[in-house]
């Protein structure tokens, strides 16, 4: 089951969902069968066991009672935060379990469960949300690899400002009469993303594909250091069509033959222009390497120096 993006519920219906924090991992479905192994899958159903070898005690945690478990894999850092660019080093290593084993003592997966669709020989889906994390917290998972975070129900703003503040992706809100759908990206999960703004200088593009070849399908973003211009990343959403066409004309009276970066990005195609243009993006977190995720043009800047930003 997967979440709707959308806006924070309002303080007049907060108290109908339960709000969790949105961690950023890899989606797993584990699978335990009662015979003492356990089965975890990815989000598109391929077979990532052998990839978090640390999951494996979890199948003593049961017995002979097979269960389900729906949550998400995360690598934390130093305060404990889910840390996607961590977590990548130990992603596609399922095929390789001696190095799955030797990277695990490097960095370590945990598992956040927020979910049970199977108990014994009860399916789950059908029961409500409540019923279902009431059934999840009452087996008490929290072990050396996994966890069950909590959930709070309505007081939404106050769990917004908390994940703000933490610097943390964002929120999910679950409807707490919500069943359970299966493979359905449903409205009753609500996934509410924190959105930071940094002000950038824009110093290239790349041409945009079929219809956008001549327009910018994403511009080169970079922020000044100590007077040099650092790559940031590549912009390529949040423009509409006149926004677009309105930018590549002042691109193309900015082009210049040389990279104002002081690393050339490694983007293909990639066309130069005078770092003048100042723009401000959304973007939800940064690399350990200073660069944007997942950002998003929202405006430009006339109004600021590019020379004057920090």
């Amino acid at each position: 089951m997967l979440a709707t993006p959308g806006p924070l519920p309002s303080a007049a219906v907060e108290d109908l969902y339960a709000f969790e924090v949105k961690q950023d991992g890899q989606r797993a479905m584990i699978y335990l069968p009662g015979d003492g192994t356990i089965r975890v899958r990815a989000r598109g159903g391929t077979d990532i066991t052998a990839a978090y070898p640390e999951l494996y005690p979890l199948a003593e945690c049961f017995g002979a009672r097979p269960v389900v478990l729906d949550g998400e894999i995360v690598a934390l850092d130093e305060e404990g935060r889910s840390d996607f660019e961590r977590l990548q080093q130990r992603m596609g290593l399922a095929g390789s379990p001696a190095k799955a084993a030797r990277i695990a003592v490097r960095v370590p997966a945990h598992l956040m469960l927020f979910d049970i669709v199977h108990l014994g020989i009860r399916l789950l889906t059908r029961l409500p949300y409540a019923e279902r994390r009431g059934l999840l917290e009452n087996l008490g998972l929290a072990g050396p690899a996994w966890s069950t975070p909590a959930a709070v129900t309505g007081h939404g703003a106050q769990a917004w400002e908390m994940v703000r503040d933490a610097g943390l992706e964002g929120l999910i809100a679950k409807r707490l009469t919500s069943r359970y759908e299966p493979g359905m990206r449903s409205k009753n999960w609500v996934k509410i993303k924190v959105h930071r703004i940094a002000d950038v200088v824009i110093g290239g593009w790349a041409p945009g594909p079929g219809r956008l070849t001549g327009l910018s399908g994403a511009v080169l973003v970079g922020e000044r250091r100590n007077g040099l211009l650092h790559y940031a990343g590549s912009v390529g959403t949040g423009w509409s069509q006149a926004e677009r066409t309105r930018l590549a004309e002042l691109l193309q009276a900015a082009a210049i033959d040389t990279c104002p970066f002081t690393q050339i990005p490694p983007v293909a195609g990639a066309r130069w222009v005078l770092p003048q243009l100042v723009g401000e993006v959304r973007y939800t977190s940064r690399t350990h390497a200073g660069r944007l995720r997942h950002p998003s043009w929202h405006r430009l800047r006339p109004d600021l120096e590019p020379d004057n930003l920090t």
